[in-house]
């Protein structure tokens, strides 16, 4: 199967600045290759400070008109970006598995999912309320109102090319800001996209700006965004090293930051658990987008009575897996994003293996396939001083740790400086509630693996980050609130 666009305009190798596609300054470009095969896809605009300047000066101009619109103007312009992300739903699916390598399967649903933020805050938008505050005094009327921020920079990874940038834009836009947004180097094909049927969508030129840039270029580029006391807020998904560098270089304007960073999930079987459905939860928390997701379990504690039996129906679940490139329709596992990551996956067995933990499957890279691929793996008996214990793995290795009681296992779990996910299986609804809210994580997956929702808050404590994106409480990260006081009413 080859994998070709039906559209092929949707493929943009410009930047979108002021409603028009336009080259980076000097006309700097850089490749964008596909993990599965190495070979360049397109060469993309390699954008620097210049044009992140461009960018902000666009939105500026465009802020004061787009915050007068009414909630449901803006609300109809993101329902058409909506029907226009559907109805190309194929294009789109490709252009991720291009560049990002996961299977069709996935990126087709990482589409719907993206989507699904878009439609969400085209409703929210018309819900922006805010208070009458009871009277104080005699003659005077206190109110609170909701406005929009200001210029939003939106800066995204590769692992979800679509959905993390949609989850971001899409509330920006409902809540009146103007954005300028900067997708990962390894994958800025499907945000060009995106921008590329906003505007067919009506968004007013400025509203929505698109950049992309090369690692070294990028780190420019996003510099002048931190320096512009126009831009008021930063959203953030990544690592934790940058989302506090970009903490720190924010603070000399003081802007508003959505950090959504880096995750050490916990995956607990308690010995009540349907062993059945706690193997399903974790291969659909575990292994989606080969492990390369920032609230995948990185380490999985099993209570004793039950552990070699979970570890037997792991391994049988996980040795099936069919890893391939996105062009077989039967891929469930596809290369990793680059040969920096799987050397990092590789370190990370060998460490475990050389500390006595037993590979039940995989612990190979896949060399025949390309430098890319990686086996999928279980670990059994792993320990504290391994390196899978203590830095995110990023790849599809599922770790066994084995536990005796309830709180060693909620010790364990909440040893890490991180705390974006966690996840329990149990049929006790008394250790359900307890564990529930003894667990530091701010998204908990109570007998579920797949937790993610439009609907529902997503977001992390201590080092995952602060704010909110998705659901009623995702539109307030763009939000301030004005306080309005009217005297002499008597």
């Amino acid at each position: 199967m080859e994998l070709r666009l039906q559209r092929e305009e949707l493929l943009r190798r410009q930047n979108f600045v002021g409603g028009k596609w336009v080259d980076a300054r000097g006309r700097q470009r850089y490749p964008v290759t596909n993990p599965a095969t190495g070979k360049v896809i397109a060469e993309a605009a390699n954008s620097g400070r210049a044009d992140a300047r461009a960018a902000t000066d666009a939105a500026h101009r465009a802020a004061g008109h787009w915050r007068e619109r009414l909630p449901r103007e803006r609300a109809e312009i993101l329902r058409r970006w909506h029907a226009l992300i559907v109805q190309n739903t194929e294009d789109l699916a490709t252009l991720m598995s291009l560049e990002q390598g996961k299977p069709m399967t996935e990126s087709r649903g990482e589409v719907a999912y993206g989507a699904s933020y878009v439609a969400w805050f085209a409703e929210e938008a018309t819900r922006i309320y805010g208070d009458l505050i009871p009277q104080q005094q005699r003659g005077k009327q206190m109110r609170a109102f909701k406005e929009p921020v200001g210029i939003v920079a939106a800066i995204t990874p590769w692992n979800f090319p679509l959905a993390m940038i949609a989850r971001k834009i899409a509330p920006a836009l409902a809540a009146g800001c103007t954005v300028v947004g900067k997708p990962a180097e390894d994958t800025p094909l499907t945000a060009l996209a995106l921008a590329k049927l906003a505007e067919e969508a009506g968004v007013p030129p400025g509203v929505l700006n698109m950049l992309s840039a090369s690692r070294e270029r990028g780190i420019e580029a996003v510099g002048d965004w931190l320096a512009d006391e126009r831009v008021r807020k930063i959203t953030f998904t990544g690592s934790t090293a940058v989302g506090k560098y970009l903490a720190r270089e924010s603070a000399g304007t003081l802007k508003k930051l959505s950090l959504e960073l880096g995750g050490n999930a916990p995956f607990i079987v308690f010995e009540d658990a349907d062993l059945d459905a706690a193997v399903a939860g974790l291969m659909a928390a575990k292994f989606r987008n080969g492990g390369q997701t920032c609230v995948c379990p990185n380490r999985i504690y099993v209570q004793a009575p039950v552990f070699e039996r979970f570890a037997e129906l792991l391994a049988a679940r996980v040795s099936a897996l069919k890893v391939a490139a996105a062009t077989d329709p039967q891929a469930q596992i596809g290369p990793m994003i680059n040969a920096k990551a799987v050397a990092k996956i590789s370190r990370h067995v060998d460490d475990a293996v050389s500390k006595g933990a037993s590979v039940l499957v995989g612990g190979t890279r896949l060399a025949a396939m390309g430098e890319n691929y990686y086996a999928p793996t279980v670990l059994k008996h792993a320990t504290n001083d391994m390196l899978v214990t203590c830095e995110e793995t990023f790849g599809p290795v599922a770790p066994l740790y084995r536990f005796e009681t309830d709180e060693e296992a909620i010790k364990l779990a909440n040893d890490t400086p991180f705390g974006l996910a966690a996840y329990f299986y149990t049929r006790d609804m008394r250790r359900a509630e307890r564990v529930a809210r003894q667990l530091d994580a701010g998204v908990v997956g109570l007998n579920e693996g797949a937790v993610a929702s439009e609907a529902a808050p997503f977001g992390g404590v201590k080092e995952s980050g602060y704010g909110r994106e998705g659901s009623r409480y995702g539109l307030d990260d763009y939000l301030q609130i004005k306080y309005v006081c009217q005297g002499n009413l008597d």
